[in-house]
């Protein structure tokens, strides 16, 4: 036998015909010279075709069959490839070929548990028979207002505590958009000796090292819901190999949530300046902000913000910093997922290791950090880490920002010392409960972070603190039940949305959000079914939507077991 290698040729039948045009929806050349005018000079990377479909759905408003395949040819991207991210976000709408356009207008009603509480249901029902045919009237997951429950987005402009009448109003009015007033914009920030900090860092006044022990000195950990130490990581980035990369998220969209929507809409800059010492920290080349869909205003605000920084940079060798816009999708607040979102693909979870500090952002190390956390920089290094540590309580360190919603007189965000208890975050930040209300359970950390009776209501809200009963405090976003609400019914209205918001990648997350939400809907609960449904999920899930989404089921069985009889 000889070692030549033996050539393998298809039966004359099997051979492969050659095609007479490219695979997929022949392209519509009017189609293709509407996308190329409206794209005009921008580039055709891969990284923008998020961008690029916004732009679509924007001035089309919908993705059309013959548009998302013109899209495709001018981006030399498959069909498949455009066509699965733009069915993957909740904000495109696809219309496929012989379909039904939406209507011109479209009112989102949130339906999250605060907008459940406060009549968003009956709002559902009455505003389609109100606004007629032309208006399209949809249920949302949580859009970031839940201080103004119950909130609906007109077109893009949100109205707070709506009712019917308001959004009959706001519809007539043709309103679109809806801009933050009253921010500190960039010539009142430097005013108030904004950037000067950043500008004694650059200057080399400041050594790097001091900087991240301060910070870790003050105990600030990520405020996005991880609560991963900020300057541990920054030391871990740091050490990674050039070029290193930073990616920012503005997305949140945990119910209950919104906390970062109010601090970016009144001073934006101090948030950009954390930013940017971080940067120059860490040693960044590129900054990238992503920014969830719902904050449309806010996009318009920071972008014309953005504009005025690059114009005079305090910094002259500045990265370039880059806003990029969600479309709709609660699992790109998990750090890999909106990294792939960025990167202009589906907003999945990435298997890990390896984790982003070494590969993250176009396979680049990536500093990757909530809003928030970045918006005290400033203050901590002015201040001093321990002017930061010394303002915790019952034991705890440091400053919280409470995002407070439901059943109490004065919502709203409260900073607040960490480690204070529920019970003085409602009495001292709240007014006390909402008349004719009696304090019942609540929400220590949005929709993942479990409910609590208010038997309970005297445990430190911090990091560390709540897991030893089954909950964690995340995003700090806190929701206070009556004795009007019951823990049954939250939790239903929870598992309701983690089955919405699954980006369906692992089955233990896809099937086990669908399977438990249908268990808890019966009047009798299946205990060792859902029991097992739980650990499943919290073994086997790829990312913390999955682990966490059994946490409403199993505090209902722990907590509040009479509810169940």
């Amino acid at each position: 036998m000889n070692n030549r290698t033996i050539p393998i040729v298809a039966a004359p039948e099997l051979r492969q015909r050659k095609r007479s045009a490219p695979k997929g929806r022949v392209v519509d050349p009017a189609a293709l010279a509407e996308v190329q005018k409206l794209l005009g000079r921008a580039e055709r990377s891969p990284a923008l075709l998020i961008e690029h479909l916004h732009k679509l759905q924007d001035h089309f408003g919908h993705l059309s069959a013959r548009h998302l395949a013109a899209l495709a040819r001018e981006m030399g991207l498959a069909q498949t490839e455009v066509y699965e991210v733009a069915t993957f976000y909740h904000h495109f709408d696809v219309v496929k070929e012989g379909g039904e356009a939406p209507a011109a207008l479209t009112v989102r009603v949130c339906e999250s548990l605060s907008c459940e509480m406060a009549g968003a249901q009956d709002l559902l029902k009455r505003l389609p028979a109100i606004l007629g045919s032309d208006v399209r009237v949809i249920a949302a997951p949580c859009i970031g207002r839940c201080e103004q429950a119950p909130a609906v987005a007109v077109g893009q402009h949100p109205l707070a505590h709506a009712s019917t009448a308001s959004v009959q109003a706001a519809v007539a009015a043709g309103h679109t958009r809806h801009e933050p007033e009253g921010h500190v914009d960039f010539d009142a920030y430097r005013e108030e000796g904004g950037y000067a900090l950043l500008k004694t860092c650059i200057a080399g006044e400041l050594d790097v090292e001091d900087i991240i022990k301060e910070l870790e000195g003050s105990g600030l950990r990520g405020l996005g819901g991880a609560g991963f130490p900020a300057g541990r990581k920054w030391r871990i980035v740091r050490n990674e190999a050039a070029p290193r990369l930073m990616a920012v998220n503005i997305d949140e969209g945990e119910p209950g949530t919104f906390k970062d929507r109010v601090y970016l809409e009144r001073d934006p800059h101090r948030f950009l300046e954390g930013m940017l010492i971080a940067a120059w920290a860490v040693g960044i080349a590129g900054i990238y902000i992503y920014l969830r869909d719902e904050y449309h205003g806010c996009r318009a605000m920071l972008e014309a913000e953005l504009d005025k920084l690059r114009a005079r940079p305090p910094w002259p060798g500045m990265p370039v910093i880059e806003l990029r816009r969600g479309a709709g999708a609660y699992i790109c607040g998990e750090e890999s997922a909106m990294i792939e979102s960025i990167e202009g693909k589906r907003g999945m979870p990435r298997l890990r290791p390896p984790y982003v500090a070494q590969v993250g952002l176009f396979g680049r190390p990536t500093l990757e950090h909530n809003f928030e956390t970045l918006y005290w920089v400033r203050e901590i290094l002015e201040k001093g880490g321990t002017w930061f540590a010394s303002q915790g309580r019952n034991g705890r360190k440091g400053l919280r920002s409470f995002s407070v919603s439901g059943r109490v007189k004065s919502p709203g965000v409260k900073l607040a010392p960490a480690g204070i208890t529920i019970r003085e975050l409602i009495a001292e930040y709240c007014g006390g409960m909402a008349d004719g209300q009696t304090f019942y359970g609540y929400l220590p950390g949005g929709a993942s972070g479990g409910i609590l009776p208010a038997s309970l209501g005297d445990i430190p809200l911090d990091f560390d603190t709540l897991q030893p009963y089954g909950c964690f405090i995340g995003s700090a976003a806190v929701v206070v039940l009556s004795d009007q609400d019951t823990a049954v019914g939250a939790a239903r209205n929870l598992m309701r949305f983690f089955q919405h918001e699954s980006c369906g990648q692992c089955t233990p997350c896809r099937n086990g959000t669908a399977k438990a939400s249908a268990l808890i809907e019966q009047d009798k609960w299946d205990l060792d079914l859902l029991a097992d449904l739980s650990a499943v999920m919290r073994d086997a899930s790829i990312c913390g939507l999955g682990q966490a989404a059994p946490n409403p089921v199993d505090c209902v069985v722990k907590y509040f077991p009479e509810e169940l009889t």
